[in-house]
C-alpha cells in the first residue's frame, strides 16, 4: 500500500500534522508514518527567475534594454533553501507515494508555495487540499477528515501566478527604469508606490494648511456647562466681534429650558478582528509595529495554537463555527477572563449577524480563540498582550449591547440657543469586558462633549453664572501613524473616482493583503522613502521626489483596485489569466516608456561632503530603522557604513534612548538633550548598576534580549560580562 505526502509551509506547522498523523519517525526535513510522510517548505522554495536568467545582458541594469518581456516565466530554485526543496523533490519522486496534501497556509500565497514546488517538481500524482483556520489537534483532524480534491483551487492558484507574474512585469521594469534613468536607488510598485503616494499627499496638506482662528461660547450653569449654536446647529463663528457681541447679550441673562430629549440607546458591540484592525489596536495601545504584529500572532497561532488563523481579511465567523463558541469561550476561562466567560457559558449564547454572517468570510473567518486552553504563563509579554486583545474583544462580541441614555437640554435666551448634552448608563453590556472603557467610547472633535447632567424639568429657569468666549485654531489632518495607515491601505477607495473600480477595492482587500501590508510598510522605511518621529510616519525627500518621478497610473490605487477585480474573477473561474498577463505585459510597456520620456530631475539633498572610500563619489546620509547610516550615493558601488545607532540605553538625564557614535574604544552615547558619555564610561555604571541588582533581573533581561533585536549590544555585552563575574 502506497503512502501519501502532507507538504506544510513550516517546520512547526509540519510537526504539528506530523503529531496528529502519529508519524514520529524523524528523518532529515521530514517526518514519517505507517501511512502518511509529512514534510515542509521554509516559505517560498521556489520563485520567479531573475531577469539575468533570460539573458546575460540583463546582469547590467541599462535603460536600453528595457522593458524586459520573457516569453515564458521561468522558475528556479531559491538558493538559500536548496536543500530543503532538494529533500521536498526526493519525496515527490518517490515510487511509494501516491498522492500528495497541500497543507501549506490556506490562502492564495499559500497555495502558490505549494504549486510552485509541485510544477518545479514534475509531480503528476493525485492532489488533495487541507483547508484549516487554527493548527488545534481537532481542527487538524477535522480537516484531514474533510479534505478536497487540489483542482477545486486551480482557479486560485492561477490568480496567484498572475498576481507574481504582473508584481515581476510591472516592478522590475519600473524599478530598472527609475534607476537608470536618474542613477539613485529608487524602486517603485503597483502597492508600495501608491501607499507612499498617500503619505506624501498628507504631507503636502499639511504643509499648505493655513490654520483659521474660531471662537465657541460657552455658558456656566449650576453644575454644568451649557454651549451656543447657530439656527443650523454650528457651534464655531468664525468672526470675533460677533462672538464677542453674543457674549455680551448673554452676560447676567437666566435662560429657560425650552427642550428636555432623553432618548434610550444601544451601541451594538465591536466586530471581531481581522489582520488589519488588530494591527490597528496593538499600534495604538503598545506602538507594536504591523509586522511586529504578524510575528506576534504566528507564534499564538503555529507554536501556542491559542488564536486562529491570522492572515485573514474577513471580521465575522461562519454558521459552523457556532456550535464550538462554548468550547472556545471554556478555554479562556481563566485569569482576567473567568468572571466573564463563566457568565456568557451560564446562560445560552446569543449571535447576531454582526457576528456570524457566512457571506462576509472570504478564505478565513475572525481571529478568535482556538478551543486550546491558554497558559497565561507561557506566553510572553508581547504574546500576552495580543492574546489579551483578541481574548477580550471575542467576548464582547459574544455580549449584548451597551445601553445607555441620552438626554440632550435645549436653553433659550434673548433670542439665542444654549445645548448641553449628557449620558446615563443603563446596562455596560460588552464594555464590562474592558476596564479602560474610554478606549472603546466614541471620539469626535465636536467641542459639545458628554457631561453628567442634574435632574432638570421643561421651563425650568438656568442663572448664567458666567459666559465666555474661547478661542481655539482649526487643525490640519494628522500625519499618518502604523495604524492609521493600514486603515488608508484597507479603505483607500476615499483616492478613487471610478465608482465600480472603488467598490472592487471595498470588496476585495484594498491596497496589498492583511498578510503583505506589514512587510510593505517595512520596504517604505528600509528603502529610506519614509521615516518614524516617535508614533508619526513622513515621507524622506527621496520619497517625496519617488513620486514626482513615478509614472502617473502607478501613483494612485486605481492600478490596484482594477488588478484586484481581476484577480478575483480568475480564482473565480470567471476571468481568463493568459488575457490578464498579455495586458500586463502591454502595461509595463507604457510605463517604462513613460519613465524614458519624462523630463523631471532627482536631487540627493541629504549629500555629505564626505567620499566613498570604495569609488570617491560623495555619500548620502539616512535614518535606517537601527539608526543613521552612511551610503554611496552611486547605486552600483553599493558601499554602505553605520555612523550612529539607536539603541535601548536610556539618558540618565531625560529618559531618551540614546544613540552609540564611533567605534573601538572611542564610541560614544549621545542624546538628543546634550547629555554624551564614553561607552567606557557607561559600562563602568551599569556593572555598579548591576552589582546591586539579583541575579534573577539579570537572567531575566539577557534571555529579553536574546529574543529581542539585538539593537543595544553595549548594554548586552555589559549584563553578559558582569554575569560572568558572578558565576567565576
Amino acid at each position: 500500500m502506497g503512502k501519501i505526502l502532507v507538504l506544510a509551509e513550516k517546520p512547526s506547522v509540519g510537526r504539528d500534522l506530523a503529531k496528529v498523523l502519529n508519524c514520529n519517525q524523524n528523518g532529515n526535513g521530514y517526518i514519517a508514518g505507517q501511512k502518511y510522510i509529512v514534510t515542509w517548505a521554509l516559505g517560498h522554495l521556489v520563485t520567479l527567475a531573475d531577469p539575468e536568467a533570460y539573458n546575460n545582458k540583463y546582469k547590467n541594469w541599462n535603460l536600453e534594454d528595457l522593458p524586459m518581456l520573457p516569453d515564458k516565466m521561468e522558475l528556479v530554485v531559491i538558493k538559500q533553501t536548496s536543500k530543503q526543496y532538494g529533500i521536498v523533490r526526493s519525496l515527490l519522486k518517490q515510487q511509494d507515494i501516491d498522492e500528495l496534501v497541500i497543507a501549506t497556509d490556506a490562502g492564495r500565497e499559500g497555495e502558490l508555495v505549494a504549486r510552485w514546488i509541485i510544477e518545479k517538481a514534475g509531480f503528476k500524482k493525485p492532489i488533495k487540499r487541507l483547508w484549516v483556520s487554527s493548527q488545534t489537534d481537532k481542527a487538524i483532524r477535522d480537516g484531514f477528515n474533510q479534505l478536497r480534491p487540489g483542482k477545486d483551487f486551480d482557479n486560485l492558484y492561477k490568480a496567484a501566478q498572475c498576481r507574481a507574474e504582473a508584481d515581476w512585469l510591472i516592478g522590475l521594469n519600473v524599478t530598472r527604469a527609475l534607476t537608470c534613468k536618474y542613477n539613485a536607488q529608487l524602486s517603485a510598485g503597483r502597492v508600495q508606490t501608491p501607499t507612499l503616494a498617500m503619505i506624501v499627499q498628507r504631507e503636502n496638506e499639511i504643509k499648505s494648511f493655513v490654520p483659521r482662528d474660531y471662537w465657541t461660547i460657552e455658558a456656566k450653569v449650576n453644575g454644568f456647562t451649557l454651549l451656543w449654536k447657530d439656527k443650523n446647529g454650528n457651534a464655531r463663528l468664525f468672526d470675533k466681534a460677533e462672538a464677542e457681541a453674543i457674549v455680551s447679550k448673554l452676560i447676567g441673562q437666566t435662560g429657560e429650558i425650552v427642550d428636555i430629549k432623553k432618548e434610550a440607546k444601544n451601541e451594538p458591540h465591536p466586530l471581531a478582528y481581522d489582520l488589519t484592525e488588530l494591527q490597528r489596536d496593538a499600534n495604538k495601545r503598545y506602538g507594536y509595529s504591523a509586522k511586529q504584529t504578524l510575528s506576534i500572532m504566528q507564534s499564538l497561532y503555529e507554536r501556542h495554537k491559542v488564536l486562529t488563523y491570522p492572515r485573514t481579511d474577513s471580521r465575522h465567523i461562519t454558521a459552523d463555527i457556532v456550535p464550538t463558541l462554548p468550547d472556545r469561550l471554556k478555554s479562556i476561562a481563566i485569569g482576567p477572563y473567568a468572571a466573564i466567560a463563566h457568565n456568557l457559558l451560564r446562560n445560552k449564547i446569543n449571535t447576531t449577524s454582526r457576528l456570524v454572517d457566512n457571506s462576509k468570510v472570504s478564505d478565513h473567518h475572525a481571529i478568535i480563540p482556538t478551543e486550546q486552553p491558554v497558559m497565561l504563563s507561557a506566553l510572553s509579554t508581547e504574546e500576552r498582550n495580543i492574546f489579551d486583545l483578541v481574548a477580550k474583544r471575542f467576548l464582547a462580541v459574544l455580549s449584548p449591547a451597551y445601553q445607555y441614555e441620552q438626554t440632550t437640554v435645549r436653553v433659550e435666551t434673548s433670542g439665542e440657543q444654549l445645548f448641553a448634552r449628557g449620558k446615563v448608563t443603563k446596562s455596560l453590556g460588552w464594555k464590562a469586558v474592558y476596564d479602560d472603557r474610554n478606549t472603546y467610547e466614541s471620539h469626535n472633535d465636536d467641542e459639545d462633549g458628554e457631561q453628567p447632567l442634574p435632574s432638570m424639568h421643561k421651563s425650568d429657569k438656568l442663572k448664567l453664572l458666567s459666559v465666555k468666549s474661547v478661542n481655539r485654531k482649526t487643525k490640519p489632518p494628522a500625519r499618518y501613524t502604523e495604524a492609521t495607515l493600514l486603515s488608508a491601505m484597507e479603505h483607500p477607495g476615499k483616492f478613487i473616482e471610478d465608482e465600480s473600480l472603488r467598490e472592487a477595492l471595498d470588496r476585495t482587500s484594498g491596497l496589498g493583503t492583511p498578510a503583505t501590508r506589514a512587510d510593505i510598510i517595512e520596504k517604505l522605511f528600509n528603502t529610506f522613502y519614509i521615516e518614524r518621529k516617535g508614533k508619526e510616519i513622513y515621507p524622506t525627500a527621496k520619497g517625496i521626489q519617488l513620486i514626482d518621478l513615478a509614472p502617473s497610473e502607478l501613483r494612485s490605487a486605481e492600478l490596484t483596485a482594477k488588478w484586484e477585480q481581476k484577480l478575483y474573477d480568475i480564482s473565480k473561474g470567471k476571468a481568463d489569466a493568459s488575457i490578464f498577463i498579455n495586458n500586463i505585459r502591454t502595461h509595463a510597456k507604457k510605463l517604462v516608456s513613460a519613465v524614458v520620456a519624462s523630463t523631471e530631475a532627482y536631487r540627493h539633498d541629504n549629500m555629505t561632503r564626505t567620499r566613498c572610500p570604495q569609488c570617491g563619489k560623495f555619500l548620502l546620509e539616512v535614518n535606517g530603522k537601527k539608526g543613521r547610516m552612511l551610503i554611496c550615493s552611486d547605486r552600483e558601488c553599493g558601499y554602505r557604513k553605520g555612523i550612529a545607532s539607536l539603541t535601548n540605553a536610556r539618558c540618565p538625564e531625560c529618559r531618551k534612548r540614546m544613540e552609540l557614535k564611533g567605534e573601538g574604544e572611542g564610541r560614544l552615547f549621545t542624546c538628543s538633550c546634550g547629555f554624551r558619555e564614553k561607552l567606557s564610561s557607561f559600562n563602568k555604571r551599569m556593572e555598579e548598576k548591576m552589582e546591586s541588582s539579583d541575579k534573577r533581573t539579570v537572567q531575566k533581561y539577557l534571555q529579553k534580549q536574546k529574543k529581542e533585536e539585538p539593537i543595544n549590544t553595549a548594554l548586552a555585552d555589559a549584563l553578559a560580562k558582569w554575569k560572568e563575574l558572578q558565576e567565576k
